[in-house]
Parts: C-alpha cells; structure tokens; sequence
C-alpha cells in the first residue's frame, strides 16, 4: 500500500488494511474481455457508481465499471465509515467522562487510542466486502480498475482497452479542498483521507473549517483526549438553522474544545515541536500550536484526466459537471451523480441521485433530482439533522409558514437518558398542515429525522403525525408532540366555545 499510486494511501499496513485492498482493489485482478458495447459505462465506483453498475446488471444489461483507486469509494475508504466508527468510540468515552449518569466518572482522556483505531480498521474491511470487486464481478458487472479517460462521444479507454456504450453515467466524486496557505504543503496537513490512517492521538489538533467534516472530528478527537482547535470565518454550520449552529457552540464550549472565530489562516511554519498556525481576525493575528492540522474546508470535483473535452461534456472546474434535472449532461448519451455534479453532497443523495440517473439514461425516464425530499445529518453530539426548507429559505421564496416546536428536555426519554438538549421544529405552511421543511438537534437526530421525510415523501401533514401511536417512553415522541401542538391550534376561540356548549347540554 505504501507508494499507492492513489489520491490516498490506506495505512497501516496491517491484516484489516489488507483485507480492505484485497476486497475493493486486488493487486491481482485480471480485467474481463470488453463488450463489443455496453449498455452503460460507469465511471466510478463510489456509492453512485457501484448503485448504478448493479443497477443495470440486475436488469440484464451490459455494463462496465471503472475505478482507479478503491472500490466503495470516500464513503467506505475514508468518510462515513470510518468516521462513524471514530464518532462511536468517542461518543462512549464521552459517557463514561460524563457525571450525569449517576457513576463515578472515568477520566476523560482514552485509554488506548491505537486500540480505538485498529476497531475502525477491522469493522470498515468487514464492510468492504460488500462493496468488493468479486462480487460485483458475480453480479454480472465488467470491473475494471485503472484511469478512465473519453476517447470520443461514446467511449472511454482504461489503459490499452476501449469501452464503447450506449449510455454512460460518470460518478467519480469528489475530495477534500487544499487551501492555499503558504506553509501548509511543507508542514503536512490531514483531511479525511488520511485522518484516519492515525495510530497516535494527537495531542494538540487544529482543525480548520467549522462545517460537518470539522465539527464531527473536532468534537470526536477531544472526547478522545486531545487539545482542539476550531478555525473558522463563519458560524459553525452555516447551512443549519442558527438555533442549532448555537445550540451546538455551547456544546463545544462546555466541552472544551477552543474555537476561533471570524479567523481565516494566513501561515503554516513546521518547527521541531510541531506546528505554528498564524490566523487573522478581526482583533489581529494569533498563533496556534498544533500536532496535527486537520482539513475540512470543502470539496471538490473529481475531473482531472477525464477529457470531458472529447465528450462534449461541460464542467465547471469548482463546481463539478454540468447537469440539467435529468442528470444528463450536455451530451445526451452521458449522465452524471453525485458529488461530482451535485450540491448535496452525502452518500444517500449519491444513491438516490443514481437511481434517478439509471432510470433515465437506460429508460428514457423522466425522474427529477429536483423532486428529492432530502434529509441529512451532521453526527456531531447532538446530532444535527434538516430536510425540506429553512425558515430563510421559506422566506425568500416569499412563503408564509407556521413554525411549530418541541424541546427535547419535555421528552420523558430523553430525560431519562440524559439527552436532553435540543429540540424538533417543523415548519407547515401557513393555516395548513403541510410540512415543508424541518430541524432535529437530538441525540438520535438522523434516525427521528426520517419519520418527517416519509411525511413530507408521501403528502401526510402534520394532523396525521399526530393520530400516529408512538411507543413510550421514545425520543420519537418528539415528533407526536410537534404534531400535537398543530393540533392544538384547530382549536380556535369559536370551536372551544362550540364544544363546551355542546358538553354543557350533554349534561
């Protein structure tokens, strides 16, 4: 693994590692004969790749698979696997840091970090095999590994071999962005793609951008014992509701974790005790001692060494390859999905994004990315979770809404599992019962977040929220009590004065 040619390396090289290569890119793989033509190429086998190979196999078709680093793409290798893991653990350091259970607290710091990483290494090569080329290969899919490059309008080479195709879908993602801050190249930096390669903690962590990736991590490492560091030019998750954004700073803050605000890098120098980041804010400059510096300051597209130019296929360099509603580029033959041509930009938009982009690029569909209901989380501690609109949103498309809300700490559950700050909050449109958007910041965020999305998928509002019989004592009933607080408002002065006379001559 060591001298990959790959965007990322997978270190260390110990038997998890080695089954993770072996199973999602084996140093002996033989590519298959090509197809005379394939029904569809696939370029990529991240999650959009690998939905979209499968998919056109498992209905018979033709199809080819290109990769040319690792199989299952960022989200196995070096995203929401990995991290989920590393969330995990720290997560139960934090409880067993934490005085509110009625136990004596264990200290803070871990007390085997090496042991913390080898568990992520062992549980992402166990999930690799899912996404492994041999049993794609047995699925019917044409796995080649190596560079994709098109050739004309409808094909695409892989080292000495042609693919032809009817249709192709390009799915090759994105990566972490590398600012430019003089310094930063010559004293070394991480991002997700190498963080969790670490078998040491870092004492003293930098991070830099305060959007998903670095609060997830930010918070993770200081529940693991390390000194962090939050740079950052805005608000902490600034496409959240500011509520939560601020719910959320409080937390780091009680937790220990430094932040520096409306601060951008201005200069990275390595010395023999570390690293010295100089930042700018608007009370002058500062200097921050770090071990490590971790990246999370955006993606971008995955586009070099394509020649989209022979495919008639337009990109914009930061913003990825141009798509209409469709998925489908500016040559007709050829689609594209997810991170590589999307806003959002989250393995389940990636997997929906491909189902649509199938659907339409074999069929001749007419599925819309636009009529997605997408939800999605930040796994910080509370857990952060939106779908539909924004109150901000709302307003500007000149909506009027109802705003309706439950704060976790009169939820019984959430009581008695000493989680509870945060809250739900669904906005309806005005005099209605229709969910257009919604706000979780709860413990368990990302899984009471669904109930809403099935809502707002199926056109159930708020009144049929609240006829749903919700298990007690559960977080859910979160949801039960926005819903029931709807409910509340059909009771106007008129009709409260009609049941009570209709009681009253009852009697």
């Amino acid at each position: 693994m060591t001298g990959s040619p790959w965007r990322f390396a997978i270190h260390p090289c110990d038997t998890h590692n080695e089954r993770l290569v072996t199973n999602v890119h084996p140093p002996d793989w033989r590519p298959p004969t090509p197809e005379p033509m394939y029904n569809l190429v696939v370029i990529g086998a991240g999650t959009a790749g690998l939905i979209s190979a499968v998919g056109c196999a498992a209905l018979g078709g033709k199809v080819a698979l290109v990769e040319r680093h690792l199989m299952g793409g960022d989200c196995l290798n070096v995203g929401c696997v990995p991290s989920k893991c590393l969330i995990r653990s720290s997560r139960a350091a934090g409880e067993m840091a934490a005085a509110r259970f009625g136990l004596t607290p264990h200290p803070a710091a871990p007390s085997d970090f090496p042991a913390v990483m080898e568990r992520l290494r062992r549980l992402r090569a166990g999930i690799s095999q899912n996404d492994s080329a041999r049993r794609y290969s047995e699925m019917g899919v044409h796995v080649f590994f190596g560079e994709a490059a098109f050739a004309g309008r409808n094909t695409v080479t892989v080292g000495d071999l042609r693919l032809s195709f009817k249709k192709a879908i390009i799915a090759v993602g994105a990566r972490a962005v590398r600012p430019d801050i003089p310094g930063l190249d010559q004293a070394g930096f991480l991002t997700n793609e190498t963080v969790f390669n670490l078998t040491e903690l870092p004492r003293r962590l930098v991070v830099i951008g305060g959007g998903p990736i670095g609060c997830e991590l930010a918070q993770a490492f200081r529940r693991l014992g390390s000194e962090v560091t939050i740079v950052q030019h805005t608000r902490f998750l600034p496409q959240e509701d500011p509520e939560a954004s601020a719910l959320l700073a409080r937390v780091f803050a009680r937790e220990g974790i430094r932040v520096v605000p409306d601060a951008r890098p201005v200069c990275v120098e390595k010395t023999d005790s570390g690293r010295l980041v100089t930042v700018r804010t608007g009370e002058g400059e500062q200097i921050l001692e770090a071990d490590e510096i971790l990246i999370g300051a955006g993606r971008q597209p995955n586009l070099e060494g394509l020649d989209l130019e022979k495919a008639g296929v337009a990109y914009d360099p930061r913003r990825g390859i141009r798509v209409d509603d469709f998925l489908r580029t500016t040559n007709a033959a050829i689609f594209a999905a997810g991170d590589v041509c999307m806003d959002w930009k989250f393995t389940h938009a990636a997997d929906a994004a491909a189902r649509i982009a199938v659907q339409n690029a074999l069929f001749r569909g007419r599925k819309r990315l636009s009529a997605l209901n997408m939800p999605w989380c930040t796994y910080t501690d509370p857990e952060i979770a939106h779908v539909g609109l924004s109150a901000a949103e709302a307003q500007a498309r000149g909506m009027a809404i109802d705003t309706y809300k439950a704060p976790m700490d009169e939820v019984d559950r959430a009581i008695a599992d000493g989680e509870t700050e945060g809250f739900v909050q669904v906005l309806a449109k005005k005099g209605t019962d229709r969910i257009v958007g919604a706000t979780i910041v709860a413990a368990h965020a990302g899984d009471l977040i669904s109930e809403i999305t099935v809502a707002m998928a199926g056109n159930l509002g708020l009144k049929t929220l609240a006829d749903v019989i919700h298990p007690y004592p559960t977080q859910a009933e979160a949801v039960r009590r926005v819903a029931a607080a709807y409910n509340r408002t059909r009771l106007t002065p008129r009709v409260a004065a009609l049941l009570k006379w209709w009681l009253k001559w009852q009697r």
